[in-house]
């Protein structure tokens, strides 16, 4: 059993079933779980934090900080909760009626606030020792994704959209400019046939790739558009790029 759930099955029963009281439940919404969400979001953010500094002491602070955006996010949250078997607690635990659970198990974005708030309450029964334990072994994969992935953004906005609702992205070549062998692309990443970013450059994937970054900014996954490692190397030309380019901004006009 993962550490995160062990302690969750160790909580109080009341303040259990606070953790798992969704606001539009109850009459007064501080006898929801907003409150230990809003405190489980700091702990969170602070477990990831301290693992990262402890872990890559080399790292600069644009690294962590880029790291720890990806790992903290909402879609990471929502990942995360799934993975622990949360939609399960909220139907054998939760207070609401069987309409309200179902409701609830089935939203995943209810599910990644949710999990704040039981981290919130682990923190309060527990403390900030074993609760950061228990959080780093729960997000580990986002952690090891986040660091040797160095963030791969198409994947990272396609994981948001399935985790908050099942949508998808697509994406298209809107312009390119310059010579054969310095040619730039500009890409535009759709989202139920709306624009949610743009990007560009020397190839297509990078232009899709910055595309997603502006996306994810946008939908608040990322605090901001930092760039990642790929935008520090030269953009390396695909011949193929070319003719994937002509042919996409042909079925454009």
């Amino acid at each position: 059993m993962p550490p995160l759930i062990s302690l969750i099955r160790e909580l109080p029963r009341d303040l259990l079933a606070t953790a798992l009281t969704h606001s539009s439940w109850v009459a007064e919404r501080t006898s929801s779980n907003e409150r230990l969400e809003f405190l489980g979001d700091s702990v969170l953010g602070l477990s990831a934090a301290v693992d990262l500094y402890e872990r890559f002491p080399d790292e600069n602070e644009g690294d962590l900080a880029r790291w720890k955006a990806f790992i903290v996010s909402r879609a990471s949250c929502t990942v995360v909760a799934r993975r622990l078997g949360l939609d399960e607690l909220v139907m054998t635990s939760a207070p609401g009626s069987k309409d309200q659970r179902d409701e609830l198990a089935a939203a995943p974005a209810a599910l990644g606030n949710l999990l704040e708030a039981l981290i919130g309450a682990c923190y309060l029964a527990h403390g900030f020792l074993a609760t950061q334990a228990a959080v780093v072994d729960a997000f580990r994969d986002q952690v090891a994704y986040a660091v040797t992935g160095h963030m791969d953004y198409k994947s990272t906005l396609q994981e948001h959209l399935a985790a908050t609702g099942g949508r998808t992205a697509s994406y298209e070549v809107v312009d390119e400019q310059g010579p054969p062998h310095e040619r730039v692309f500009r890409a535009r990443v759709l989202v139920d046939g709306r624009s949610f970013g743009e990007g560009t450059g020397r190839s297509i994937k990078k232009s899709e790739q910055r595309a997603a970054m502006e996306a994810l900014v946008r939908l608040g996954v990322l605090s901001r558009a930092t760039p990642g490692p790929e935008d520090d190397e030269p953009d390396d030309h695909d011949p193929d790029d070319d003719a994937t380019a002509h042919a996409a901004v042909a079925d454009i006009e």
